[in-house]
């Protein structure tokens, strides 16, 4: 299927101006752009649920086309009724659905945002289309769930076109990239391993652009100011150049990226202890989610916490804060602690209010940011809301919108405690890019609840894993330092007679030996690779930072941030391997003495 040249104007804004997409069969393309952009409303026409003002929309005939929406309706008696309302065969919905967790059985009614989500999923699989679309298909899901989507992805003979902010997810399962910036769609026939490079290599070339515009515009006005008079008639063609070059100045300005202004407000400091855990028992309606468990957070930690819907990965954050008791155990907080909490659940907005309100609930047209007054227009355009958004309902803003909303009313409280449950649901890249830098430099102690495995890997010192059947280990680092320690810690429970005891993870029976030989050889090679990598980016991102390089040979400029992207991405997978190969040697050492 295919767009061709479709335009479509939003109110006064134009959306998209001349868009052109293809997808052939089989292809695995992601769609990214900021969040207002319009990429849910581009899957929508694509989808043929929404039409473009002009343009063309071509699909193969005979072809099925599936759309996932960004908030499915579930509607229907029971899961598998809904699953198989599209067409598909009973059986294959019910076994799909068993696939993704849920039982057929179950009724549609009170279904979580992450269950709505898998049913929608099941239901799309089962219908084997032809064009699958995602519209941010890993929101609500936990990291086993997102793995069960990425291996149906793997096997499907579909062709996808998926909206995501989840990195991770984007990099294992995409071979394209569509980039919707300025009303137009760019295309990256690789992976989104390589989008970063590849798209400062576009903002680079786009910069010389302006500048060039900018000098052109420099030459007609010299010229218009010296050399107009006797030759009006002669001219007007020149006159009117200038007219267009300044109107086409005007039109990058106004189509350039707002600035994103994340701050985030410093309390007074927390003592060292910001809470303690011990022996802490927690079950509901009869299913233990926490036994026995302890920890100690301290100041200017980060912990994440991670594990399937449901685990009670929120009850443990609460129960931390001491705003759930636990049913046996001690939780100790420490003191002057200031929260500020950012729910999944956006409790805090309603449908009706309006961003004003929302931000300034007291009324007036202040707002008090890190203990100082700010006008609401001003505070909100640092999170790049309109003016003209400022009288808007909730209910009129994107899921992007509203999750930088509630980040804009937690971030201008004083705080020296911030809880973040899945704050990426919706985010741009962009804005999640600003918002891994705000938290990195944040001063207080973090508590992240987040299912993107990248986000964990660059923000969390520790990392607090729940299985939902009472088990929780807690492993320093990120997803990928917990998954290398404790690989089977979060599989499903596979009983023949009585569940078998569960050892420590750090503990094993097999007995200890040294590497083999291939293993030697092969950290060798690693720690070859290792410094040798660095040498050969730091060259490439060198003659990258060269402002001629592009204009003196766009293909090669081109190739090599392509090479640049692709040896980023195997320093990443090689320190990874060398790790895990000096941990295992340095484990086997350890038994031996």
């Amino acid at each position: 299927m295919s767009l061709r040249d479709v335009r479509l104007v939003d109110g006064r804004r134009a959306m998209f101006d001349g868009v052109d997409l293809g997808l052939e069969a089989r292809a695995r393309a992601c769609l990214v752009g900021r969040n207002g952009a319009g990429k849910s409303t581009l899957l929508r026409i694509l989808a043929g649920s929404a039409q473009a003002d002009s343009g063309e929309r071509v699909v193969s005939p005979g072809a099925k086309v599936v759309l996932v929406d960004q908030e499915p309706a579930i509607e229907g008696a029971t899961l598998g009724a809904y699953a198989s309302g599209g067409g598909a065969p009973l059986h294959e919905a019910q076994s799909l659905l068993g696939a993704f967790g849920l039982d057929p059985e179950r009724s549609t009614i009170g279904l979580s945002g992450g269950e709505a989500r898998r049913a929608a999923l099941a239901r799309a699989f089962a219908e084997a289309p032809d064009v699958l679309l995602l519209d941010e298909p890993t929101n609500h899901l936990d990291i086993l769930a997102i793995e069960t989507l990425e291996a149906r992805l793997a096997r499907s003979r579909s062709a996808v076109l998926v909206v995501s902010h989840d990195r991770a997810f984007l990099e294992r399962i995409t071979t394209r990239c569509f980039w919707l910036e300025d009303r137009t769609v760019r295309q990256l026939d690789a992976g989104f391993a390589q989008f970063d490079a590849w798209a400062e290599s576009v903002a680079a070339a786009e910069a010389e652009a302006a500048r060039r515009l900018d000098k052109a515009i420099q030459r007609e006005q010299h010229w218009l100011a010296f050399g107009v008079t006797g030759r009006r008639a002669r001219n007007e063609g020149r006159r009117r150049r200038l007219v267009a070059l300044r109107a086409e100045k005007s039109e990058r300005l106004a189509l350039a990226r707002g600035d994103l202004g994340l701050t985030s407000g410093a309390a007074s400091a927390s003592g060292k202890r910001v809470a303690e855990a011990k022996g802490v028992v927690k079950a509901y309606a009869g299913r233990v989610l926490l036994d026995g468990f302890s920890t100690r957070i301290l100041k200017g930690d980060r912990v994440a916490v991670v594990g399937p819907n449901g685990a009670g990965k929120t009850t443990l954050v609460k129960i931390l804060l001491g705003e759930i008791q636990p049913d046996a155990g001690s939780v100790k907080l420490g003191t002057n602690l200031q929260i500020a909490y950012v729910d999944q659940a956006r409790a805090d907005l309603t449908a009706d209010m309006t961003l004003t309100q929302a931000l300034a609930p007291l009324g007036g047209d202040q707002i008090m940011v890190q203990g100082r007054p700010r006008h609401v227009a001003a505070y909100a355009s640092d999170f790049l809301f309109r003016a003209d958004q400022l009288r808007q309902p909730v209910a009129s803003l994107s899921g992007g919108e509203r999750n930088r909303l509630l980040l804009a009313r937690a971030l201008a409280r004083e705080s020296n405690v911030m809880v973040l449950d899945e704050p990426t649901n919706d985010l741009d890249m962009e804005t999640l890019d600003l918002l891994e830098e705000l938290l990195a430099d944040y001063a207080g102690t973090l508590i992240l609840v987040s299912h993107d495995r990248d986000f964990i890997d660059r923000l969390a010192t520790s990392t607090i894993a729940l299985d939902g059947r009472g088990h929780v280990v807690e492993t320093p680092g990120g997803w990928s330092d917990f998954m290398a320690q404790n690989p089977d810690f979060l599989a499903p429970p596979v009983r023949v007679g009585p569940a078998p005891r569960r050892l420590p993870p750090s503990r094993s029976n097999a007995p200890a030996v040294k590497l083999s030989y291939k293993d030697e050889r092969k950290l060798t090679e690693l720690e070859r690779r290792l410094s040798t990598l660095p040498e050969e980016i730091a060259q490439m991102e060198s003659r990258l930072a060269d402002v001629s390089f592009f204009a003196r040979d766009r293909a090669a400029f081109d190739r090599t941030s392509n090479e640049l992207a692709a040896a980023r991405v195997a320093l990443r997978a090689t320190e990874d391997a060398w790790l895990a190969l000096e941990e295992r040697r340095e484990a086997l050492s350890a038994a031996r003495t």
